[in-house]
């Protein structure tokens, strides 16, 4: 089954990358899979520390992607997989989209402030050229009606 992958993180713009994967998906009988990545540098601490730090990453992005799980089940019938790695953003995405054939499309979220679609998205674009798929660049300000629209 091809999958949509979409990058679960703190970032305003996440939401409609989020929707736009799980709309797609529910229209062409696809699959979505989150990905978050841990940073390295949450983990600078002392060994007893770091785990705890660790722990609590994982827990606040389950919580995270829980929410928009049951969005995606209730709205949309697609059950997304989640997957949670830890390292620098770029380098865990590449390695998440050569581990799994089935994913066929990434789904990243542009920001919307006067810096720029964000450093994701700059650094993906960079990379995009060497991708084995292709990549969706949502636009942060996009209305839910004109996503729905689209997709």
């Amino acid at each position: 089954m091809r999958k949509f992958l979409v990058v679960l993180d703190d970032s305003r713009e996440c939401l409609n990358a989020m929707r736009f994967a799980a709309l797609r998906a529910s229209h062409t009988g696809a699959g979505v899979t989150i990905l978050s990545v841990i940073p390295p540098e949450e983990f600078q601490h002392w060994m007893g520390v770091a785990d705890i730090m660790r722990q609590e990453a994982r827990e606040r992005i389950e919580a995270h992607f829980e929410v928009f799980a049951k969005w995606m089940r209730d709205r949309q019938g697609i059950d997304p997989d989640l997957v949670i790695r830890e390292g620098e953003a770029v380098p865990e995405i590449l390695a998440q989209i050569r581990e799994d054939p089935d994913i066929g499309v990434l789904v990243l979220g542009a920001g919307t402030d006067k810096s720029g679609p964000g450093p994701l998205v700059m650094q993906m674009s960079r990379n995009s050229g060497d991708l084995p798929i292709p990549v969706t660049i949502v636009p942060g300000e996009m209305s839910k009606e004109r996503l729905e629209a689209i997709t």
